[in-house]
Parts: C-alpha cells; structure tokens; sequence
C-alpha cells in the first residue's frame, strides 16, 4: 500500500480514511483488518464529534510509533485545534514517527507549516468559509481539501442533497482533491451518489464508526464493500 496520500487518492475510485476516535492500538488494528485506506489520529485537540480530548504528542508517542509498525499505508495527524496548540517541535517529532499527512483547519494553521518538508499536506475548512475563498490552491503546496462544511449542531444528522450540492460545487471549484468526513451519519447507500460528486475520499469518524472495535469493524467493512462496488 502507498504511503502517500496523494498516490493513494489518484489512483483510487474513492479512498476509505478512518479517523479514529482514540488514539489506540487496538481500534487501529481493527481499522487496517477492516480494509481501512488510510488513518487520522489527533493530538492537542478537543474533539466535537467523539467528545474525546487528545494530549499532546508525549502521551501517545509509544502508541503512534506501534500503529506505525502495523499499518503501511498512508498515516495522518491533526496536530491541534487551534493555532497556539500547534508547535513546530512536535511536528519534528510527528515526522520522525512517519506521520505522512497533516489535517487541520486553515484558520489554526501557522504559516510555516505549508512549508515543512517530509509530510503532506492538507487542510480544512468550516462551514464559514466562502466558496468563493477557494479556487487554485495546488500550487501553494497543498494535497487536498477536507470539507468540514456541516455545522456543528448538526452534527450526526442525516446527509441531504442539499449537502450533497455543496460538495459537488466544491469539487468543481478546487483544483486538489476532496475529502469528506462524516460529520453527517452517512450510511453506505450514500456511496454511489457521493463518487458522482467527484470526491475522492471519504472520511469515517466517530458519528459513523463508533468507539468499540466491534462497532469499527462493522461499519468499516459496510464502506469497503460499498466503495469495492463502485
């Protein structure tokens, strides 16, 4: 498998990213055995939809170095939920364990840290930003474009077609590729129409995976069989 996110998204159908909802080895271990494309772990961050706190990077350093071990394709970071929470010696040390990617809003991102060399990048935005804000982004050093478009309070609702428009528009406007988690509880019937928008990954969080390594391995397998099936 490719550790290159960028790789992995060109060449997929659609790409199966789970974002876990703690950082441990054992839901990472059913993730990879469910199929799962790439993983997103988190540090320094206060998580909306999982209702977790993640410390900093020395708190789970042992942990990020084994599920390195056990997983070769693409492994990505949220580094912190706001911009003061983010330290260029830590995403030395996120490096140095074999993060491949970093995701993170672009409003909490240092400027130095499109600059990094040995990780991709890519980044977030929310449903304040304008469209209008985004065009050409690919020669600015970035790999992809995370819609994190829904709003909070509604968070784990259904998908919409409405939503659906919006994320097609954003594909049409964005010259890198898409991805969408799953802040809405999508179901695995939504497959088909959201490849027909042109994203190019979609991401598995807590509103769809759950916290239990059963619970995991359901929901993930139902999405690798759906995206096999495009």
């Amino acid at each position: 498998m490719s550790s290159s996110l960028k790789q992995l998204v060109e060449k997929n159908k659609l790409t199966l990213i789970v974002s876990l909802p703690e950082n441990r080895l054992d839901l990472a271990k059913a993730a990879i055995d469910s199929g799962v494309d790439a993983i997103k772990l988190h540090v320094n961050v206060d998580h909306r939809a999982s209702g977790n706190q993640f410390g900093s990077i020395h708190s789970y350093e042992e942990v990020f170095r084994s599920i390195r071990k056990e997983f070769s394709g693409p492994l990505g970071i949220v580094p912190g939920g706001s911009f003061e929470h983010i330290k260029r010696s830590e995403m030395d040390q996120l490096i140095d364990i074999g993060f491949n990617f970093y995701s993170v809003y672009a409003h909490h991102q240092p400027s130095w840290m499109i600059q990094l060399n040995h990780i991709e990048k890519t980044f977030a935005i929310s449903n304040e930003y304008s469209f209008s804000q985004l065009d050409e982004v690919k020669h600015l050093g970035v790999s992809a474009l995370e819609a994190s478009i829904v709003p909070g309070k509604e968070y784990g609702s259904p998908l919409t077609f409405k939503d659906v428009l919006a994320y097609n528009a954003l594909v049409k406007r964005v010259d890198v590729p898409v991805l969408v988690p799953s802040q809405r509880k999508i179901e695995k019937f939504d497959i088909p129409l959201l490849y027909r928008t042109g994203i190019k990954a979609v991401m598995l969080g807590a509103i769809v995976v759950g916290n239990t390594e059963d619970s995991m391995k359901r929901a993930i397998s139902s999405f690798r069989e759906a995206i096999d099936s495009l």
